[in-house]
């Protein structure tokens, strides 16, 4: 599958539409087609489950499994991918998933992220000091706040970033990167948080890797490998999808002025309006596939067992019979206990792991912006902004002028 350039198209064949709206067909789709096939950027077709309730049914199924590496099995892309990845949570099924989660479940509880919301702040103000004229929120704000966050969080050094940046580009799914490049990387990535680890073995302190050493169930604790394969996860996953929230949330607020003036005016609907653009632009491009190791039957029909689909949370997301009028960007929508959760990190046995230090780092780099920016605007018209042709779509620049 290629893009109007020529080049490998970087999703499934259900590109999104202007300003990183969901995909023009996403409305037939749930009213007709909701186990419709769909290509993936290897060329292989499978179904993709587009409706809520379908989605929800995929992702908790004990029918659903993760293992995907298997000979004549569809890929999302050609040469190695994150399916590959043995060992590597998103990867297992029980009862090795089960245990993994069983050890890790209070590092990353929401009692044990706040520790890191005032550093997090801290590095968001910092950052805004040096905004004196036209910045670019992209290149200024988002990569640098994810880089140096993450980087602190898990303790690795500053002179690090760029490499680590440069590695998860590389070996993202949805990577446009060749097959040697994503191996490489892989390679040195693995590499290095080893060393990391033993560095953390050596002289203990208190970043994650620390509690991630410390984390057991009863007597069980991670192996290398898992310890390793962790860490791989959380900076793969969290920088550049830090990034691309951070870049997207800016620019949805600022697509209509008065949503960025709301939160200007209300600090309190900061959180809301993080699960609005969780829900409405939510990580992660279009989900992960599922090997059905039986029948799965959902509200539209059944999946055979033997077939590997994509439920996608993205369009469950959009699903207008759970969330009325689904394009429309409301930073009040979750301010009502009655709203129907959204999938952005997932649901069933796989939700992210990681998905409460992902609403803390985003509100607090929202949170900073409007409190500190209240003026801000773009400094060029929103129309003229070019968007990146990768899974993780997002502005490449997006300049902002602070007064």
């Amino acid at each position: 599958m290629t893009g109007a350039s020529g080049t490998p198209c970087p999703w499934p064949d259900f590109s999104p539409g202007e300003h990183g709206t969901p995909p023009p067909d996403l409305r037939r789709r749930h009213a007709s087609a909701p186990l419709e096939k769909v290509t993936l950027p290897s060329g292989d077709e499978v179904v993709m489950l587009v409706r809520y309730e379908d989605v929800v049914a995929a992702l908790t199924s004990p029918e659903s499994s993760r293992r995907l590496a298997g000979p004549g099995l569809p890929r999302m892309v050609r040469g190695p991918g994150i399916d590959d990845v043995p060992g590597v949570l998103i990867n297992l099924d029980p009862p090795e998933h089960t245990r993994y989660r069983l050890i890790m479940s209070g590092v990353f509880s929401r009692s044990r992220v706040e520790r890191w919301r005032t550093s997090t702040a801290r590095i968001a103000h910092e950052l805004i000091d040096g905004f004196t004229g036209e910045f670019d929120v992209v290149a200024d704000y988002a990569l640098r706040l994810s880089s140096r966050v993450i980087c602190h969080i898990i303790g690795v050094p500053g002179e690090r970033r760029d490499q680590f940046h440069e590695w998860t580009g590389a070996f993202l799914s949805t990577s446009q990167a060749s097959a040697e490049a994503r191996q490489a990387g892989y390679g040195a990535f693995l590499g290095y948080i080893a060393e990391l680890v033993g560095a953390h073995r050596a002289e203990p302190g208190d970043d994650l890797i620390d509690l991630l050493i410390q984390a057991r169930d009863q007597e069980d604790r991670l192996t290398e490998d898992e310890l390793v394969n962790t860490v791989f996860m959380l900076l793969a996953a969290g920088h550049e999808t830090l990034t691309t929230m951070i870049s997207r949330g800016v620019y949805r607020l600022l697509l209509v002025r008065e949503r960025y003036d709301d939160l200007v005016t209300d600090p309190g609907l900061v959180e809301p309006a993080v699960e609005e653009l969780l829900r409405f632009d939510g990580p992660g491009s279009y989900g992960l596939l599922r090997l059905a190791t039986g029948d799965i039957t959902v509200e539209s029909g059944v999946i055979p067992g033997g077939h590997v689909v994509l439920p996608n949370p993205y369009a469950a997301d959009h699903d207008p019979s759970v969330f009325p009028d689904p394009g429309r960007f409301d930073v009040r929508r979750f301010t009502s206990a009655e709203t129907t959760p959204h999938l952005a990190f997932g649901h069933g046995p796989h939700y992210c792991l990681g998905a409460n230090l992902a609403r803390m780092e985003l509100q607090e780099s929202l949170r900073a912006l409007v409190e500190r920016l209240p003026n801000l605007r773009p400094a060029i018209p929103l129309s003229e902004v070019k968007w990146t042709a990768d899974g993780n779509h997002r502005p490449i620049r997006l300049p902002l002028a602070p007064h």
